[in-house]
């Protein structure tokens, strides 16, 4: 499966225009890290663009690890060819489904999914509704707050970096650097 051919799929399974938004700015990262981690940075979008495309027609509130999201996802994306290592990636991303992140790609995944969602939402709430002037301190500080984001698994940032054996402020500070310039297409900045 080529990009086209997958952000096609995403648009038909998600009429949701901030998942899309979320999808392509987990893309955009995991493009970075498959830079940092010798990956191929078409296959490792592919995971990013593709990881939550099943998440609103089954979005799983029971946590099943074999029905709904991911599990209904990637049955479709195994039945159009795309590879075990992207099916295994977007597993793995849900932590409920019991499968181990074995591979680079799996790791860094699971580490932006969440780290995405939060720099997004630490973005939104400042007045420049923008990643330029968002800093690593700030985003230390709000990871803090219990009340701010609250859907954010933070215990998912944590490990997720973890996992990658990166210190958490590199991490965002590496994530921060890859979406600054594509911002645009997250919906984020001045308008």
């Amino acid at each position: 499966m080529n990009r086209t051919a997958a952000v096609a799929l995403m648009h038909e399974y998600t009429p949701s225009d901030a998942l899309r938004k979320h999808m392509y700015a987990v893309e955009i990262a995991m493009r970075a890290m498959a830079g940092r981690f010798g990956g191929d940075p078409d296959a490792w979008g592919l995971a990013g663009v593709l990881h939550d495309f099943d998440y609103e027609r089954w979005p799983n509130p029971n946590h099943s690890a074999t029905e709904e999201h991911p599990a209904e996802g990637v049955r479709i994306l195994a039945a159009r060819g795309v590879s075990p290592e992207i099916q295994q990636a977007i597993l793995g991303h849900a932590a409920y489904t019991g499968v181990p992140r074995e591979t680079p790609m799996a790791k860094a995944l699971f580490a932006v999914d969440e780290l995405c969602g939060f720099l997004v939402a630490c973005a939104l709430v400042r007045p420049s509704k923008s990643l330029q002037d968002l800093e690593v301190p700030s985003v230390k500080k709000k990871l803090k707050d219990k009340a701010f984001a609250r859907g954010v698994n933070r215990e998912d940032v944590y490990q997720g970096a973890e996992q990658l054996g990166i210190p958490l402020d590199e991490m965002i500070g590496f994530v921060l650097a890859a979406l600054r310039p594509l911002e645009k297409a997250i919906g984020l900045g001045p308008a």
